[in-house]
């Protein structure tokens, strides 16, 4: 469908050399010619008038009418009177070949990728009237570049949601407004690297992703793999490497699901303040919560060592791309120098709408109804693990919308998960988040928050098939 705009002219880049002695009338069919027959242009698309186009040329009409004459004899062009100069429909072999597009894979019936929330849930609704209600009382000086570490409204309204919900020690004034959790950790890994910092511990198994090492490379950083148990990060390990940063997913480890216990939380706290080192806390999937009570953020017991970093990329949706930073006094001038340089701040508006979800309490209601979706599909996933595949054992699974799953003695990981991706189901291994990258023992982690029950039902059946 071609779509006209009316009292408006199409452009149209066509690059003429006046220092060649080529004639100009020459250069413009032939760069026309060439851009038909090469698909730059396509069959119905819109020309300019002639007048337009050699205003934009700068060039006389004349010269455009003869053009458009020529190529219009030639067949290139279709003209009526009191309509545009449009492409004429050619002959398949009057066009130059074009690449064949790679093949398209099949999609996938389910894709268990973890990490991934709801994205049908995202409350189009209270996000437009947000934004709307934001637009309408923001005053006129709030639209220039303003402050990099964000707008005061939004880490106002940040701080207080954080020492109300996640027991923070929240002051606005040490908050930097960041695009994400990926942002605030390269953020994070920069004012490490210029406080004298040569390595960073990560968490094994821990982030896996080729983003996050490569960010800490980039950092001029080394990641050192510290293991993590069934009650979080091993703190004497941690203590053997001599390092003096470390990130860490205390709340619902990053992947294996499991919660930091109250006395590795201590201990944790106690080997930064001892070592005058500092934690960067990944406050990961900590508004979803099942089977036991919320735990509060390490940077309320130590906000002189903890960096910590929260996003709505999970409540909300990845796409928001916005996120905060609980900064050590400091460290935060050097952390808002690096987010002025980076991008001069993060969207205003998004900000804005952001603080008024959570000031007018539909956050709150929409995370409530997340809660009970997630709950759901958590059962659904364990119920249906329980019928068709009763070899599986799960951990993990007190928060988020994750687990682990343990395969029976004797499978092989890359395998079940080949097959499955025959059979078009996304699964992935825990090999992927290992520093070593073992495929034994055989795990899987499993992501179900933006699968519904029925897929998920439908989907587990097929893998106790390959079990």
């Amino acid at each position: 469908m071609v779509v006209e705009w009316a009292g408006l002219g199409p452009e149209l880049l066509v690059p003429l050399d006046r220092s060649s002695a080529e004639p100009l009338r020459t250069q413009l069919e032939g760069a026309l010619r060439d851009a038909i027959r090469r698909g730059r242009l396509r069959a119905g698309e819109r020309l300019p008038s002639s007048r337009e186009l050699a205003r934009q040329l700068g060039i006389s009409r004349g010269l455009v009418q003869d053009c458009y004459g020529q190529l219009h004899a030639e067949g290139y062009l279709s003209t009526r009177t009191g309509s545009a100069t449009r492409v004429a429909e050619l002959p398949a072999g009057a066009l130059a070949p074009v690449a064949a597009p790679a093949a398209v894979p099949r999609p996938l019936r389910a894709d268990f990728a973890a990490g991934v929330p709801d994205l049908a849930s995202f409350p189009r609704a209270d996000w437009l009237a947000a934004q709307r209600e934001a637009c309408r009382l923001a005053p006129n000086a709030v639209f220039g570049y303003g402050d990099a570490a964000g707008n005061a409204t939004f880490r106002e309204t940040i701080a207080g949601y954080l020492r109300r919900v996640r027991a923070a020690h929240a002051d606005p004034d040490n908050i930097v407004t960041c695009g994400g959790f990926a942002q605030g950790l390269n953020l994070a890994l920069g004012v490490l690297r210029r406080a004298g910092h040569r390595r960073v511990a990560f968490e094994d198994p821990g982030y896996g992703d080729g983003h996050t090492m490569a960010a800490t490379a980039h950092a001029g950083l080394r990641a050192v793999p510290v293991p993590v148990d069934d009650a979080g990060i091993d703190v004497d390990a941690l203590a053997a490497t001599g390092v003096r940063a470390v990130v860490v997913t205390p709340a619902h480890q990053w992947p294996t699901g499991v919660v930091m216990a109250p006395d590795r939380r201590r201990a944790l706290v106690a080997w930064a303040i001892r070592h005058d080192a500092i934690i960067v806390e990944d406050d990961y999937d900590a508004e979803f919560r099942y089977d036991r009570e919320p735990v509060g953020t390490l940077q309320g017991l130590a906000p002189d060592h903890v960096i910590g970093i929260g996003t709505v990329s999970k409540t909300l949706a990845p796409a928001i791309r916005l996120g905060w930073m609980l900064c050590p006094p400091a460290l935060r001038a050097a952390i808002v120098e690096d987010k002025r340089l980076a991008d001069r701040g993060s969207s205003l508006l998004d900000q804005l709408t952001v603080a008024t979800l959570i000031g007018s309490g539909r956050y709150d209601r929409h995370l409530r109804r997340m809660r009970g979706r997630y709950a759901a599909r958590r059962q659904a996933f364990v119920s249906a693990l329980a019928e068709y595949a009763p070899s599986v054992t799960l951990t993990g699974l007190a928060a988020g919308f994750h687990a682990v799953a343990h395969l029976p003695d004797g499978a092989d990981e890359r395998t079940v998960i080949e097959r499955a991706r025959a059979q078009r189901i996304g699964l992935y291994g825990m090999s992927n988040y290992r520093a070593d990258g073992a495929s034994t023992p055989p795990q899987l982690v499993v992501g179900f928050g933006n699968l519904s029950e029925d897929t998920i039902q439908a989907a587990v059946r097929t893998i106790g098939t390959l079990l």
